[in-house]
C-alpha cells in the first residue's frame, strides 16, 4: 500500500486521518467500529467507499477530517516512536546522496521504529529491494508486523541480527548502506563487505555526536573507502501573512505593515462565517518571514563511497 495507490478506500485499508497539520493518526478501516476525536464521532462505514483525500463529517456536526492514502512521509509523522526516527530533511538528503532509486538494493541497521525504512522500500519499488537489521527482538518483531500490515514484505526483508557482531550475511549484493547504530565504525567492514564490487558503493552513517563522527570517518578512511564527508541539515520554516499594500504616501508618511500573527479560531468551522457583500481589503499582499525558532540539531550524516574492483 505504501508505495502502490489505489483510489477508493475498502474495508480493512488503512487511512491516515488528517485533522490539523499537528494533529494526524492512522486508522485499520473496519465496517462497524467508530473514530473519535475531538471535532466527534466518525463511522468506519461512512468511509467505506470514499476516495482517498475526501473530507468526512463527524455525527455530531462539530467539525471534519480528511482521510488521507498512507505514504511514507505521513508515516514519518504518525509512526509509533520505539526510537529516535529520521525526518524529511534528513531522509531526503540521504536518499539523494546514496543515489537511491528504483531497482537499487539497499542495506539498513539498524530498523529502528521503520520511518526510514517505509521511504526506502518506496523509492527502490518495485525492482528494489532492502534489507534491514535490527539488533532489538522485541522491536524487530514489531516491524516485521508493521512491514506485513503495509503490504511491503515483496520489497522489505527485516532480519533479527546483530550487525556488529555477526555481519549482515550477505556479500557483494548492496548498492548502498545505511547505518544508524550507537557505534557505526565496528560495522564498517561488514558494510565493505556487503557492497557490489562492480560499480561505486555508497554509505551514510547517521550519528548524534561529533565524536562518533570522528571514530567512523577514521574507519572508513581505514576501509579504502573515499570521498569521506559530513553534513547537518538544518531545517527552517517561513510563516506567511497577509498584510496592508501601503501606497507610496503612506510610505512616505512612515507607516508600516503590521505582521502580527493573528490569532487562531479555536472553533473548527464548516463553512464560511463571512456575510454577503463583505469582502477582503484588496490593498493586501503575501509576505513572509522566518520563524523564530529552528528546529534545532538531529544528527550528523557521514557519507562515504567505495570505489569498483576492477
Amino acid at each position: 500500500m505504501f508505495h502502490e495507490y489505489k483510489n477508493v478506500i475498502e474495508d480493512g485499508d488503512l487511512v491516515v486521518v488528517y485533522s490539523t497539520p499537528e494533529t494526524m493518526s492512522t486508522v485499520a478501516v473496519r465496517k462497524g467500529e467508530v473514530f473519535n476525536n475531538r471535532f466527534g464521532s466518525f463511522r468506519h462505514a461512512d468511509m467505506i467507499g470514499l476516495k482517498y483525500g475526501t473530507r468526512i463529517q463527524s455525527h455530531t456536526g462539530r467539525g471534519f477530517v480528511y482521510l488521507l492514502h498512507p505514504t511514507p512521509a505521513l508515516w514519518t509523522q504518525v509512526v509509533p516512536h520505539r526510537t529516535q526516527i529520521l525526518y524529511l530533511p534528513d531522509i531526503s538528503f540521504i536518499s539523494l546522496y546514496l543515489d537511491l532509486k528504483p531497482g537499487k538494493v539497499v542495506i539498513e541497521s539498524g530498523t529502528g521504529s521503520g520511518s526510514f525504512s517505509h521511504s526506502i522500500a518506496r523509492t527502490v519499488a518495485p525492482s528494489g529491494h532492502l534489507y534491514t537489521f535490527e539488533y532489538h527482538e522485541p522491536r524487530a518483531t514489531t516491524a516485521k508486523r508493521e512491514f506485513e500490515e503495509h503490504k511491503l514484505t515483496d520489497v522489505v526483508t527485516i532480519e533479527h541480527r546483530d550487525v556488529i557482531s555477526d555481519g549482515f550475511g550477505r556479500t557483494n549484493i548492496a548498492d548502498a548502506v545505511f547505518l544508524d547504530l550507537p557505534a557505526p565504525w565496528d560495522a564498517v567492514g561488514a558494510a565493505k563487505q556487503a557492497l557490489r564490487k562492480d560499480t561505486i558503493g555508497r554509505i551514510c552513517c547517521f550519528s548524534p555526536c561529533i565524536e562518533q563522527v570522528q571514530r567512523t570517518a577514521l574507519a572508513l578512511n581505514e576501509h579504502g573507502f573515499a570521498e569521506i564527508r559530513m553534513f547537518e541539515c538544518l531545517a527552517k520554516d517561513y510563516e506567511f501573512r497577509t498584510v496592508p499594500l501601503l501606497d507610496i504616501d503612506q510610505a512616505i508618511q512612515g507607516k508600516k505593515g503590521n505582521f502580527k500573527s493573528a490569532k487562531s479560531d479555536k472553533k473548527r468551522k464548516l463553512e464560511t462565517d463571512d456575510k454577503p457583500g463583505e469582502s477582503e481589503d484588496p490593498a493586501t499582499m503575501i509576505a513572509t518571514k522566518p520563524m523564530d525558532q529552528v528546529r534545532g540539531h538531529t544528527s550528523y550524516l557521514t557519507f562515504a563511497i567505495l570505489a569498483p574492483v576492477e
